[in-house]
């Protein structure tokens, strides 16, 4: 291995470990408690090492986001690829949302829990993270395509999908003794009910019309 060779992959090492110590420090002690000198103690270097790499904590907490936001939109691109049905992508795609957040609560919670300053709801990721809802949204019209769900406005039913998923995230992982069933049933029970809530009502039968009233004086007979 050359010497270039050698001193990239130490570069990228650092990187790696820069990221998962900035992760980690953001939640423990929050976004704005969180100093890059905090951060170079915590990884045993100097606060110059790490203004190499990141200018500020801005875009420091940017790189985790998108970081967090690839990883889960790779996963749901992916099941689009190989899920059988339109309703089974849909089905993987919120279960690997939750279990995506589950297995990286430090990263989820950077992500999606914790906005610094400049990370507003329209922005919050980037384009990676449009990328990851992008892929939620495109499950949820072909559902609706197919006649599996009810959709008529795919953007308000994949945000309202979106927001479901990541309420039993988050509490599940601000709150580890919240769930008194299991994670991963309650998780598939929650997207059974979601989902069903979206199919196509069955044929209401038809309305029996109420008796007519009887007269005042019929009681009496």
């Amino acid at each position: 291995m050359g010497t270039n060779e050698r001193r990239q992959r130490h570069r990228a090492s650092l990187r790696r470990e820069i990221l998962d110590a900035a992760s980690q420090l953001f939640v423990e002690e929050g976004y704005h408690r969180l100093t890059m000198r905090r951060l170079a103690e915590r990884i045993e270097y100097s606060p110059t090492t790490i203004y190499l790499y990141f200018k500020d904590k801005n875009e420091l907490l940017g790189a985790v986001c998108e970081e967090t936001f690839s990883g889960l939109a790779g996963k749901i691109e992916r099941l689009q690829k190989t899920a059988g049905t339109p309703q089974g992508s849909l089905r993987e795609g919120l279960r690997t949302f939750v279990e995506f957040g589950l297995a990286h609560p430090a990263h989820y919670a950077v992500a999606f829990m914790s906005p610094g300053p400049g990370t507003d709801g329209a922005d919050f990721g980037g384009a990676v993270g449009s990328r990851a809802f992008d892929a939620l949204r495109q499950s949820v019209r072909a559902c609706a395509d197919n006649g599996d769900i009810q959709a008529p406005n795919i953007e308000m039913t994949t945000q309202v999908l979106w927001a479901s998923v990541h309420g039993i995230t988050s509490l599940c992982i601000t709150m580890p003794g919240f769930p008194a069933a299991a994670r991963a049933a309650l998780a598939d029970h929650l997207i059974d009910t979601l989902i069903a809530g979206l199919k196509s009502p069955a044929a209401a039968p038809p309305r029996t019309p109420p008796p007519a009233k009887s007269k005042k004086w019929e009681f009496f007979d």
